[in-house]
């Protein structure tokens, strides 16, 4: 039994230092071993988390980039606003402009009458009959409405001639006693003018003495 033991401490001795020869012999070890550090990292090498952070690229700030967005709002809400405010103003010159032509067409329309009742009340003989005094009436009524609208009666009787009021249609000889020296002014009105809110809508026809 001693000899058998002794036996197989021989063979595991020699089975040592066979598998210490191979060692020796082959240092990278056996195939499944891991490979040995070169010490220079690999492609495959993960970097350090202070790498990662220089490595990334950074975005945008979303803060900016939101002021900058809002900035491009107002300034498009600006530009709509601006542009609003001119249309309106527009609008509202239009309507005023179609007011004025509307009321200056309306006046123009109302001077035949007006003329139709001036030339009645003198046929009439003024307010001496019930029909004359009745149709001066009215007739000055006619014309107080228009004149508390702007409309102003021309009736230049002794004035200069102004040829952007009056409408010459015949002239008359001047006086012996020179009064005529002060140039052309308005003998006699043939048909009166009128003005609407300060513009003329149909000049005095009238006589001149020159």
């Amino acid at each position: 039994m001693t000899g058998t033991a002794k036996s197989s401490d021989d063979e595991f001795a020699e089975v040592a230092e066979v598998v210490d020869a191979e060692l020796v012999d082959d240092p990278a070890g056996s195939p499944g071993a891991p490979a040995a550090s070169s010490g220079t990292p690999s492609e495959d090498t993960v970097p350090e988390d202070g790498d990662v952070a220089e490595v990334i690229v950074v975005d945008e700030d979303p803060v900016a980039a939101a002021r900058a967005e809002r900035d491009e709002y107002l300034d498009a809400l600006r530009r709509l606003q601006a542009e609003f405010e001119n249309y309106r103003k527009r609008v509202s010159k239009q309507q005023v402009e179609q007011v004025e032509r509307a009321a200056v067409s309306l006046v123009d329309k109302l001077l035949p009458v007006l003329d139709v009742l001036d030339l009645a009340a003198e046929h009439l003989g003024g307010g001496d009959s019930d029909e004359g005094k009745a149709l001066v009436q009215a007739s000055a009524l006619l014309n107080d409405v228009l004149a508390k609208e702007g409309l102003e009666r021309v009736d230049p009787v002794g004035d200069p001639f102004d040829p952007n009021d009056h409408e010459a249609v015949g002239n008359v000889p001047a006086d012996e006693d020179g009064s005529d020296e002060q140039g052309p002014t308005v003998a006699q009105v043939m048909r009166p003018g009128y003005r609407w809110r300060g513009t003329v809508v149909r000049p005095a026809m009238v006589l001149v003495r020159s």
